[in-house]
């Protein structure tokens, strides 16, 4: 017996000037929506015909992604019904990403007041996470830590 939910909690958007492949953009969407709750185990992804029709895409697209998260063990399609989510991605609770968030929209007001565009917080923002991963990353036998040139 299925459960019928309704209409999926998700509704794709693509930036064709991302410069990101079309099915990866449907990729991390579904991966950012399990992230921040959207999308929870038994939700449905939207019907590959409805993405089509929604973003003018070619259905290719829309079942090359959905396959992608189906390798990643995120959904699973089930015959004549859809796809739906089978297994959700670690995330913080809905109070602790309130908190970080306003964390978040405090350091940015901060980092606009000190001349950054949104483009340089993007920046910014991206290269501490890279210092965190490198971080985090064993050392080698050289003593740099490994896959770093």
């Amino acid at each position: 017996m299925t459960i019928d939910k309704g209409p999926s909690p998700i509704v794709f958007r693509l930036d064709p000037g991302s410069g990101v492949p079309t099915y990866l953009q449907l990729v991390q969407q579904v991966e950012q929506a399990l992230r921040l709750g959207h999308l929870q185990l038994g939700d449905q992804l939207p019907r590959v015909r409805d993405v089509v029709a929604g973003l003018a895409i070619n259905p290719n697209t829309v079942l090359k992604a959905y396959r992608e998260l189906e390798h990643r063990g995120l959904v699973a399609g089930r015959r004549g019904q859809g796809t739906f989510v089978e297994r959700t991605l670690d995330r913080a609770g809905l109070r602790e990403q309130a908190d970080l968030r306003r964390s978040l929209n405090e350091w940015m007001r901060a980092a606009s007041a000190a001349g950054l565009d949104d483009a340089g917080m993007s920046a910014l923002f991206t290269a501490a996470l890279q210092d965190r991963h490198k971080a985090t990353e064993p050392e080698g036998r050289d003593g740099r830590a490994e896959g770093i040139a």
